[in-house]
């Protein structure tokens, strides 16, 4: 087995973005060993790397400090800038469990950035109950939410339920009842619980509550920012291309950005961004 690498995606500054542990070469880990050290490492995943048979074919598994999870962004981008550092930049595709997830990476400016293509992705409206439940885990009342854009249950390689809120100072002060809001998470395998205000068309702030995974909060969610731009599509506000800008972990002193690109003729979300080593 490779060491254990330390990155912080969605980010060029180590002290930000969202922090994943990476293993190059874990083919000789069983699947207990990788959740051992996933626990041990208690980021909010850890990526295990695997050659695939093919040349540029890897097939990466992610596991959080409590389970595995099928797909996540933060740590394919991290895991994509760590191969590059190891190997080159170069395009691979990442086999995962929710299915084959296409990677670029560049060198922009000494930092490597990385390009995933989702799964395709779907929104659907949450229910009135669903809604209810969240809310009450939340402290918050309908008043609290955006009567532009319903709340939705998002998918992009993994599922999501997308708030948005009316006003960005909904955002700044986030408490709720880790419990409750994990108990309806896992009844309806939601990963995060995805708060959201628009800035405007192209900028969007975000909070990603993650008590499934064993973690408040998430800094930078590439797969939540996928199942955005899925959502955005699905309510017919994707008018040919639309790039979009989310800002994330700013509440927690963490600050990331992720550069979501859709397309109205495409389920497929592209998101983007740098990840850089994290040392100790």
């Amino acid at each position: 087995m490779d060491e254990i690498l330390h990155y912080t995606a969605f980010t060029s500054d180590p002290s930000g973005g969202n922090p994943a542990g990476v293993v190059l070469d874990a083919q000789n880990l069983s699947d207990e060993e990788r959740q051992d050290l996933a626990s041990q490492i208690g980021y909010s995943e850890t990526a295990f790397l695997e050659s695939g048979p093919i040349a540029g074919t890897y097939r990466v598994r992610f596991f959080s400090p409590l389970a595995e999870v099928a797909f996540c962004g933060h740590a394919t981008i991290a895991t994509a800038v760590a191969l590059a550092h190891r190997s080159g930049v170069a395009d691979v595709v990442f086999e995962t469990l929710a299915g084959p997830i296409p990677v670029s990476t560049q060198a922009v400016d000494g930092v490597v950035r990385a390009t995933l293509t989702s799964t395709e992705t779907w929104s659907r409206p949450a229910s009135a109950w669903q809604i209810q439940y969240v809310l009450d885990a939340l402290g918050w009342s309908a008043e609290d939410l955006s009567t532009e854009f319903p709340p939705h249950e998002a998918f992009g390689g993994e599922t999501h339920l997308v708030l948005v809120t009316a006003s960005r100072r909904r955002l700044t002060d986030v408490e709720y009842d880790f419990d409750a809001l994990k108990a309806i998470m896992q009844d309806y395998r939601w990963t995060t619980v995805q708060l959201v205000w628009f800035e405007n068309e192209h900028l969007a702030h975000s909070r990603n509550l993650f008590p499934v995974g064993g973690v408040v909060e998430d800094p930078a969610t590439g797969a939540a920012a996928a199942a955005l731009g899925g959502y955005l599509r699905s309510l017919g506000r994707v008018h040919g291309r639309c790039e979009l800008t989310i800002l994330q972990g700013e509440d927690m002193g963490r600050p990331s950005r992720l550069d979501v690109v859709a397309h109205a003729d495409s389920k497929r979300v592209t998101v983007a961004g740098s990840a850089v080593p994290i040392t100790h």
